[in-house]
Parts: C-alpha cells; sequence; structure tokens
C-alpha cells in the first residue's frame, strides 16, 4: 500500500519522468489522429512514408532522451526537443503535416506550464538600473539586456551564465538592441548615438553612429537591403548603409520624419513600415521602398481633429480599425516625382473605451507572420491601459474584408493593470505567433487568441473578441518593464524596474 509520501528508495525524479511519458502518449496520440483525419490524402510512394516514419520516429527517440540514464538531464533536454518539433510541425509541409492543425493540446499544454526557472535568480542586474530592453540572438545562444545605467549585459540563456558586461556602451541610458546576425548587433541610446558590435570582439565598439538629434529609441533592420533603420524622439527615421560601414561610422540618410513619433517596426518580409506616435496615431508606409526618402511637409492630417469618417477616407461600422487618410504621390504635392510605392495611410485606431477620448500608443509590435500588428496603448490621463490586436486587411490569409478601404481592423483585446504609469511597457509575440507575453504589474501574463493557444488565422471573431489569458507569473518586486521569447527554446525573458531579470521555462 503507498501511503502517498515516497519511501527512501524512491527515485525523487520518478513521478516527473512519468509525466514526460504521460507527454510522450500524448504526443503519439496526437500524430494517430492526424493521420486518421487525413485518411484519403495519404502518399502512396514509399519514399513519402519512409520521411514520415522518420519524423515521428525522431520524435520518439527526442523525447526518450537518454534512454533511463538520467531522467534529470533527459527532462532538461525534453524542453528543446519538444519545442523543435512543434516547429517542423508548424514549418514544414510535408504530406502529413498540417501547419493549421498541428498538435495545439501540446502547445496549450507547454505554454501554460511556464514557470522562473529555479536558476533565473542569477541573472540580477540591480546595480545597473532598469531593465529597458532584452533581445536574443537569431540562434537563441546569447541574451542581450539593455540597462537603464548605460551598460549592455550578455547571457548564456540556456545555463544563466553570465557572459559579460559592456561597460559605459553609452553616455545615458540605453533603449533598444537589435541583432543584424547571429554575431553583429546594434544598440541605441538617450545620448542621441547608435553603436555597432562584434560578439567575437566585445572590448569595443564596431562603430558609433551620428545622425539624431535627440533620444534613439528604436532600431529595425531590413535584411533585403541590409539597412539599418533607427528612429528617435526628434521625429526622425534615418537609414544608414551597413554595407559601406567603417570604424568612423556608414553613410545614413533621413528616409522619413514626423513629430510625436514613439516607436517604429518593419514588417517581417519589410514590405512595410509602422510608426506610433504619443497622439494616437499609427502611420503606415506601403510598398516600402528605403532608398528613397519621403518628404512630409504638412502635418494638418495629424493635427486633425478626431471625427466620423467620411466615405473617401474609410468605411465606417463598428468593426472598423479606425478613421484612415492616405498620401500617395498622385495627390501629395510633396511627394510628385517620387515612386508611388511609398503611400503612407494614417490610421487613428479604435481603442476599447476610449472612443471620445484622445490614447498614447507607447509599444509596437508586428505578428512573426506578419499577419497582425500588436498595440499598447494608454489614455491621456494614463487612467487606462489596452493591449489591442489589429488584423491587417490585405496580405492575410483570404475572407471577406469587413473593411476594405481600411488596412487594419482591432480582432482581439484586454484591459491592462495600469501599475508603473508613465512607464513603456514592452509586450512581444511567441516565435510561432500564438502567444502574447504583456507586461502585468509585478509580472507578466501570457494571453491566446482562443483556448487552444490556436493561430490567429483559426481564431478571427466576426466581432471585437477578448484575448484569453493562459497565465499569469508574478516573480518579480518592482513593476515589469520589458518581455521577449526565445527564438528557438521554448524560454521567455523578463526584466523590471529595479533591474532583475527573470527567466521562464515549462515546468511538468
Amino acid at each position: 500500500m503507498s501511503s502517498g509520501h515516497p519511501s527512501d528508495n524512491e527515485d525523487p525524479e520518478e513521478p516527473r519522468a512519468a509525466r514526460v511519458d504521460e507527454l510522450d502518449d500524448d504526443l503519439r496520440h496526437e500524430e494517430e489522429d492526424t493521420d486518421e483525419d487525413k485518411g484519403s490524402t495519404r502518399p502512396s510512394s514509399p519514399q513519402a512514408g519512409q520521411e514520415s516514419a522518420c519524423v515521428q520516429g525522431s520524435t520518439r527517440l527526442e523525447l526518450a532522451g537518454d534512454g533511463g540514464t538520467g531522467s534529470g538531464s533527459r527532462v532538461s533536454s525534453m524542453y528543446d526537443s519538444l519545442f523543435s518539433w512543434i516547429c517542423r510541425r508548424t514549418i514544414r509541409r510535408g504530406p502529413f503535416v498540417d501547419p493549421i492543425r498541428d498538435q495545439f493540446r501540446t502547445i496549450t499544454r507547454l505554454y501554460s506550464s511556464m514557470s522562473p526557472a529555479t536558476d533565473s535568480m542569477n541573472l540580477s542586474t540591480q546595480t545597473h538600473g532598469a531593465v529597458f530592453n532584452l533581445e536574443y540572438s537569431p540562434d537563441g545562444s546569447v541574451l542581450t539586456v539593455a540597462c537603464e545605467q548605460t551598460e549592455v549585459l550578455l547571457f548564456d540563456p540556456v545555463s544563466s551564465r553570465h557572459i559579460k558586461t559592456l561597460v559605459e556602451a553609452h553616455e545615458d541610458c540605453v533603449n533598444n538592441i537589435r541583432f543584424l546576425d547571429n554575431r553583429l548587433f546594434a544598440t541605441c541610446s538617450d545620448d542621441t548615438t547608435i553603436a555597432l558590435w562584434d560578439l567575437r570582439k566585445l572590448n569595443t565598439k564596431v562603430c558609433t553612429l551620428h545622425g539624431h538629434a535627440s533620444w534613439v529609441k528604436n532600431i529595425e533592420y531590413d535584411t533585403n537591403t541590409r539597412l539599418l533603420v533607427t528612429s528617435g524622439f526628434d521625429g526622425n527615421v534615418i537609414t544608414w548603409d551597413t554595407n559601406r560601414f567603417t570604424e568612423d561610422g556608414c553613410p545614413h540618410k533621413k528616409f522619413f520624419h514626423t513629430r510625436y513619433l514613439m516607436r517604429m517596426r518593419l514588417t517581417p518580409d519589410c514590405s512595410k513600415m509602422l510608426i506610433s506616435t504619443s497622439s494616437g496615431y499609427l502611420l503606415i508606409l506601403h510598398d516600402l521602398d528605403l532608398t528613397q526618402s519621403l518628404e512630409v511637409g504638412s502635418y494638418r492630417i495629424l493635427r486633425a481633429r478626431r471625427a466620423p469618417i467620411g466615405t473617401e477616407g474609410s468605411s465606417a461600422g463598428p468593426r472598423s480599425g479606425g478613421s484612415r487618410h492616405t498620401i500617395d504621390s498622385k495627390v501629395h504635392p510633396h511627394r510628385e516625382g517620387l515612386s508611388p510605392r511609398n503611400s503612407l495611410e494614417v490610421l487613428t485606431p479604435e481603442i476599447p473605451g476610449e472612443r471620445d477620448r484622445g490614447n498614447c500608443i507607447t509599444s509596437l509590435q508586428l505578428h512573426p507572420k506578419g499577419w497582425a500588428t500588436l498595440l499598447r496603448c494608454s489614455s491621456n490621463m494614463d487612467d487606462q491601459e489596452w493591449t489591442c490586436v489589429y488584423e491587417f486587411q490585405e496580405g492575410a490569409p483570404p475572407r471577406p474584408p469587413s473593411s476594405p478601404r481600411c488596412s487594419l481592423r482591432l480582432t482581439h483585446y484586454i484591459e491592462e493593470a495600469n501599475v508603473g504609469r508613465g512607464y513603456i511597457k514592452e509586450l512581444c509575440f511567441s516565435p510561432d505567433g500564438r502567444l502574447i507575453c504583456s507586461p502585468y504589474g509585478y509580472g507578466v501574463r501570457l494571453l491566446s487568441f482562443d483556448e487552444h493557444c490556436g493561430e490567429l488565422v483559426d481564431c478571427i471573431p466576426v466581432r471585437t473578441a477578448l484575448l484569453r489569458e493562459v497565465r499569469s507569473i508574478y516573480s518579480h518586486s518592482d513593476v515589469v518593464l520589458t518581455t521577449k521569447f526565445s527564438p528557438t527554446h521554448c524560454q521567455l525573458a523578463s526584466g523590471c524596474l529595479s533591474g532583475r531579470v527573470a527567466l521562464y521555462q515549462p515546468h511538468f
């Protein structure tokens, strides 16, 4: 008879190993369900059958770990192998794989079990001021931390080991970090400069870039043209030609200027640029061409009064994404002779509860597949805060458009805890786009589009819907300011106002 307490000769890791076996069984059952649903679509060629068997066999082998030689290492390796397997199921296009209907039960269990890692306490940066930004290298091997007190910290996110501190990386607050590839990354600061760094030689900067007249807040990178794109509180968006950088800098030019600029992002395919403003406007540059500057000499539209939408500006109705104005080379006198590719759209996104009040768009992120944009908005009185998801009406999977004259439509939202007023809270998408991590007071909140952590394209509501809370985790002693998912591991990082960085991973 078992008393419910482990005896002295029992292995304390046996219950955890049993959970791993249960998870392996779930994966196996889901594969069988998927194969049954495919039915008539089974390939007749032996080669295709062998390929599927190889994928399933490798999955079971990965989850089997070390074959019983050590359940502790088996569980630790299971996280990465499981995450890699899910990514392959999502990305592959084999005959047995439906990327829209991949193992949602496993993903739901994986995300809902995220908990603080036991060794994340070693990632303390309390002597370096607040954590303003977190960024993983593309291969997930390095976690960089932008700190309030002029420093940049580098960690190994797998072992939680401190790698390097870039002392006095800038002369003022470090605001943002962006990797150009697995070794080269850029940092920007309130000292108005951008610095390039090489992971292979961190003792000195590759070069320092000068061009902004005020705090530099955002860095993007166009992988097609290899142009670095930065934005700052001077209202300028500047492009830097990294193909020709030297120790003295690299050629640059002003691409765009607007007042009240807060954040700037490029879509994953670099076909659009989105700019948020403190006055509640969202600017979208369509068919982006960074090699040509966009001169806007009039701010009449940005100063325009919020008014009911006319038939020429956009469509009306409760499902519209907000007011919209379009400026292209045919109608705007300041763009005559320029390419029509850089057409400018000005939106006032609909915010729940703020139909008659102004708002400020403080955080701006994009879905990893380019299907939607994610905004963190606060009221002008700073007494309310929301996280909102807006679907792109063009470029998304085909469906009847609800607002054909407007590029964005509000699909999901949720009200946030209005804690830490005046500070910008940076949200993030998971690498597969199924989950949103939002700073929530002294912790983080994991949000999904439905109860199954489904893809956004499978969860588009007829009317605007609330985001679903998957899990709330409170592991900080101060307001959380930034979050980031690892691109390669099932791991999440968050940083707070007091300077502490916490790591999260699944716990079964």
